[in-house]
C-alpha cells in the first residue's frame, strides 16, 4: 500500500448530489450557471435532498416546513448570551448546533423520515443562529425572522433588523445557490465519515462545520477581506501584490485542487460584486480585486475561486467579515445533510488504511534498562 498524499485523485464513494466533470460544476445534473441565474436558494436545497427540482406546491410546502422551524429554543439564546463577545463565530456555530441535539426528541431516530425533518431544522435554523450571535454580541436582542420571506431575506432582516434591498436579497440567494454543494469537499468527506458510523445528524454537521472553520477551505474567503483590508487601497495592489509573488506566499482565494481552468462559481460573484458597488456608488474592492487576479493570474496562472470574489461581496452586503465563513456554512448545510441523508441510505464504515512509514522491528526492553 502507497499513500496519497490529502487524498488527491482519490475516489472515496459514489454520489448522486454534485459532480466536477471537465471544470463543470453540476447539483442532480443541472449546470451551476443555469442554476445561479434561474434557481431559488430553496428550490436548489429541495432539488438536493429530493433529487429533482420542486414544482410550485413542493416548493411552498418546503419554504413552509423551513419557516415553522427558524426558530431557536430558549435555551440556545440563552447560551448564545453567555458566550464571550469576541468568540470565533465558526466556534460558536459549531458549538450551538451540537447543542440543538439536545432540543430534539427525535435526534438518535435514524429513520429517514427523521432524518430528514432535522435537515429541515437545521437548514431553518443555521441562519437564525448566525444572526442571533451577531446582535447579541453588540448588545441587540435576536430579531424573529419574517414569516413567508426567503432564507436569504430573513437571514440579512435578523442581522441587520430592518427590510433588507431587493438587489442584496438578490445577491446573497445567488451566493447561497453557489455555495450549497461541491462534491467530495473536506466538510462533506467529514460528514459522511462521522455518520457512517451510525452516529446523528447533528454529530455529523458538527464534524463538518469544524472542518469549514479552517482557513483552508471555508475560512479561505475571510482572509481575502484581511489581504484586501492590508492592502488598503487600489494604488496600493502592485507593490503588495508583487512582493507576496516574489517571496513565493500563497495569495489566498487563488488556484482549486479540482478546477485547473478556473472556479465556474467565480465568475458569478465577480459580476455580483461589481454590480453591488455600483450600486453603492463604490468600486474600490471590486477595482482592487480586478487588479489582483491580473497579477496573480498572469504570473502564476493562477485562477481566482469561489471564495476570491465572494469578499468584496460579502463587504458590499455590509456584512461582518468573520461572518463571511457562517454564511457558507448556511449554504453549504444543504449539500452537508444531502449527502449524509445519501451516506445513511447506502451506508458502509468509512475506514480507510494508512501507509505506514515508522520504524520496524524493535525490541521492547523493560523500564530499568531504557
Amino acid at each position: 500500500m502507497t499513500a496519497t498524499k490529502g487524498l488527491e485523485g482519490i475516489v472515496a464513494a459514489t454520489s448522486s448530489i454534485s459532480s466536477i466533470i471537465d471544470g463543470v460544476l453540476t447539483y442532480r445534473g443541472y449546470n451551476i450557471d443555469d442554476l445561479a441565474s434561474f434557481a431559488t436558494f430553496e428550490e436548489v436545497i429541495y432539488l438536493l435532498w429530493y433529487g429533482k427540482l420542486p414544482n410550485e406546491n413542493e416548493l411552498a410546502g418546503l419554504k413552509a416546513q423551513i419557516g415553522e422551524h427558524v426558530e431557536l429554543p430558549s435555551s440556545i439564546i440563552d447560551t448564545l448570551k453567555l458566550f464571550p463577545k469576541d468568540a470565533n463565530t465558526m466556534a460558536v456555530l459549531r458549538t450551538a448546533v451540537s447543542a440543538l441535539a439536545l432540543y430534539d426528541d427525535a435526534a438518535n431516530d435514524m429513520s429517514h423520515e427523521a432524518n430528514l425533518l432535522k435537515a429541515i431544522k437545521l437548514q431553518a435554523k443555521t441562519p437564525t443562529i448566525i444572526a442571533a450571535y451577531s446582535r447579541i454580541r453588540e448588545g441587540l436582542e435576536p430579531i424573529a425572522p419574517v414569516a413567508g420571506q426567503s432564507i436569504a431575506y430573513n437571514f440579512l432582516y435578523m442581522l441587520k433588523g430592518k427590510e433588507p434591498q431587493a438587489s442584496a436579497v438578490d445577491a446573497m440567494d445567488k451566493a447561497l445557490v453557489l455555495h450549497a454543494d461541491h462534491e467530495l469537499n473536506a466538510s462533506t468527506f467529514s460528514s459522511r465519515v462521522t455518520v457512517a458510523t451510525l452516529s446523528d445528524i447533528y454529530s455529523g454537521v458538527t464534524s463538518a462545520i469544524g472542518t469549514l472553520k479552517g482557513p483552508l477551505h471555508g475560512g479561505a474567503n475571510e482572509a481575502v477581506m484581511v489581504m484586501l483590508e492590508e492592502i488598503g487601497s487600489y494604488d496600493q495592489v502592485d507593490d503588495y501584490i508583487q512582493e507576496k509573488l516574489n517571496n513565493k506566499e500563497k495569495i489566498m482565494g487563488f488556484g482549486h485542487r479540482v478546477y485547473k481552468n478556473g472556479d465556474p462559481r467565480a465568475k458569478h460573484l465577480m459580476k455580483m460584486s461589481e454590480e453591488l458597488g455600483k450600486a453603492k456608488g463604490n468600486l474600490e474592492l471590486y477595482n482592487m480585486s480586478v487588479r489582483i487576479e491580473e497579477l496573480v493570474t498572469g504570473q502564476k496562472g493562477l485562477q481566482p475561486n469561489v471564495d476570491f470574489y465572494s469578499a468584496s461581496t460579502y463587504t458590499m452586503l455590509e456584512i461582518p467579515r468573520d461572518l463571511f465563513t457562517p454564511i457558507f456554512a448556511i449554504s453549504r448545510m444543504s449539500g452537508w445533510t444531502a449527502h449524509i441523508l445519501e451516506q445513511y441510505e447506502n451506508n458502509r464504515i468509512i475506514r480507510p488504511r494508512a501507509e505506514y512509514v515508522g520504524p520496524a522491528g524493535q525490541i521492547f526492553t523493560s523500564i530499568q534498562e531504557r
